[in-house]
């Protein structure tokens, strides 16, 4: 009767001669592979991806500033499919404008509305010497611009909320699945009169209505630019839209 043989093995993982003759004969487990390769391979593909994704959450101005660094049509495809994603998103949108409330229509147009999108309602003043109310305005304007997947609403606060004090004019609502998700009383915790595009976008990556890197956030250099050109507008006025609280 054959009796098994105790083989010695000081080390069976060990890359030695023995041990190769060892495992050619099934007496220990084929060596595990090394972990080295994997690693290896898992950093490769990590860099591969890091270069792909290079230019994700990009603005198209960013884009142009590295027309000297990147491939021309590389760029330009990119640059196109960017534009594709926006025109894309606009045209599957249903918003893109500021809507102006009604109180009888309010539970449908910002309660109910708020189950499909976030909605966020600017209660303004009734008073055109109300700086910050009419800054927002314009803000709100561009912002419901550029992201028509969220629905952008105003109403003046004394006809939304009887005897709804001016003081804490501009009030922004933000709604979500019929719930009031924020409410920020004056601009004075976003920056106040130098309130800016970038305060509400901020904002919205706060609630979780943009995600952070949504490729239409605003770049922070332009902060100052987009500021400027919204206090141009609200200098100038629109009496048109005064019209709309009467």
């Amino acid at each position: 009767m054959d009796m098994p043989v105790n083989v010695p093995v000081d080390n069976p993982n060990a890359d030695t001669e023995w041990n190769d003759i060892l495992r050619k004969h099934g007496i220990i487990p084929e060596r595990p592979p090394s972990p080295t390769k994997q690693i290896e391979e898992a950093l490769t593909e990590a860099a591969r991806l890091a270069h792909e994704n290079r230019l994700e959450g990009k603005t198209l101005d960013e884009l142009s500033d590295l027309e000297d660094e990147e491939d021309e049509e590389f760029l330009a495809s990119y640059r196109q499919r960017r534009l594709a994603e926006l025109s894309l998103l606009q045209h599957n949108s249903p918003h893109g404008t500021v809507y102006p409330l009604q109180k009888p229509d309010y539970a449908r147009d910002v309660t109910e509305a708020s189950n499909a999108c976030y909605v966020l309602v600017h209660l303004a003043s009734a008073s055109q010497g109300n700086v910050e109310s009419a800054l927002l305005t314009n803000i709100w304007r561009e912002a419901a611009r550029k992201y028509p997947d969220v629905k952008f609403c105003e109403m003046r606060g004394d006809l939304a909320i009887e005897g709804y004090p001016e003081r804490n004019c501009p009030t922004v609502l933000v709604y979500k699945d019929t719930e009031i998700k924020r409410q920020i009383v004056t601009l004075k915790t976003m920056s106040g009169v130098k309130c800016s595009l970038s305060d509400i976008e901020k904002l919205l990556v706060d609630v979780g209505a943009v995600k952070m890197n949504d490729f239409r956030l605003i770049r922070k250099e332009d902060k100052e630019e987009r500021q400027s050109s919204i206090k141009t507008s609200t200098k100038k006025g629109d009496d048109d839209d005064n019209d709309d609280w009467d």
